[in-house]
């Protein structure tokens, strides 16, 4: 989870970020960049589009989506709410003539623009988190860092794993 200060001080530590996590055999990464200034995302664009030289990239902002590259799933998401993806899936379901009594859990997480449940949500610079993943994220474990990303090392990064791999999952039981 970034801001959009992040990104702008430090645009090259997601290309960074992302072979870490490659070379440590994660599958899928996302990066949230916490932003409501999406009014020219063109000066970070072309920068994060060369992450798909080495995986496959979907980047998200406004309302377009673009995938390109092929390998490790990679997501990078600006400026996106939680609570806005909840607020769309809601209305797409009274859309599409849904009875209230058939919604429930499985049901809503179909209708969530990302069907995906981190495992770990890192937050660099402070221990507040944003609503991104609201839902998909209720069971993740959180790691909260002090350094900010731009001094964010891999032996940060390398820390929260350790941290993760040390912890007992309970999902919320």
């Amino acid at each position: 989870m970034l801001t959009g200060r992040d990104l702008t001080d430090a645009p090259e530590k997601i290309q960074e970020v992302a072979g870490w996590c490659i070379k440590c055999g994660i599958k899928n990464v996302i990066f949230h960049i916490n932003t409501d200034n999406l009014d020219d995302p063109d000066n970070y664009l072309p920068f994060l589009r060369e992450i798909s030289s080495f995986a496959k990239l979907t980047l998200t902002y406004g309302d377009k989506t673009e995938v390109s590259g092929n390998g490790v799933e990679v997501y990078i998401v600006i400026g996106m709410s939680g609570r806005d993806e909840i607020v769309r899936c809601v209305r797409k379901m009274a859309e599409d003539g849904i009875n209230p009594d058939d919604v429930d859990e499985k049901m809503i997480e179909s209708y969530l623009t990302f069907n995906y449940e981190p495992d770990l949500v890192i937050k660099t610079g402070g221990s507040y988190l944003t609503d991104f993943l609201i839902w998909q994220s209720v069971y993740s474990e959180l790691f909260f860092s002090d350094v900010n990303w731009k001094q964010f090392r891999k032996t940060e990064f390398l820390r929260a794993l350790r941290d993760y791999q040390t912890r007992k999952r309970r999902y919320g039981r």
